[in-house]
């Protein structure tokens, strides 16, 4: 408890750092998969969609993020398990933004690199 009282302002940068590098995987592959059928087809031009994007995904995050997060605190993981131990729950949440966050960066740049040819 004692890393809590006397590294949390740190904890929180960090956490936010993570959670900074997952929000950017999630808007790459959101906003790939929700306007590439609108580029493609002309009905927008990339300048539009992009415009669209940042106002609907922010709406989203804005208006849906509240129940998204109460799923995850009451749904997903029993926290009253990690009453004795919170530091654990803490690194156990950041390591999960990290991964998520750095496999989501990685796909998004492997889809835009060429497969290796056949043989």
């Amino acid at each position: 408890m004692e890393i809590l009282m006397n590294h949390g302002t740190i904890l929180i940068m960090v956490a936010a750092a993570f959670g900074f590098l997952m929000a950017i995987g999630i808007g790459a592959n959101d906003v790939a998969n929700a306007m590439g059928t609108s580029v493609g087809s002309k009905a927008l031009t990339i300048k539009q969609a992009i415009i669209v994007a940042m106002i609907f995904e922010f709406a989203g995050a804005y208006l849906a993020g509240g129940e998204v997060t109460d799923t995850i605190r009451k749904g997903v993981i029993d926290t009253s398990l990690y009453a004795d131990q919170p530091l654990e729950l803490v690194f156990g949440m950041m390591s999960a933004l990290l991964a998520a966050g750095t496999w989501l960066l990685l796909a998004s740049y492997m889809a835009g690199q060429s497969p290796p040819p056949i043989r």
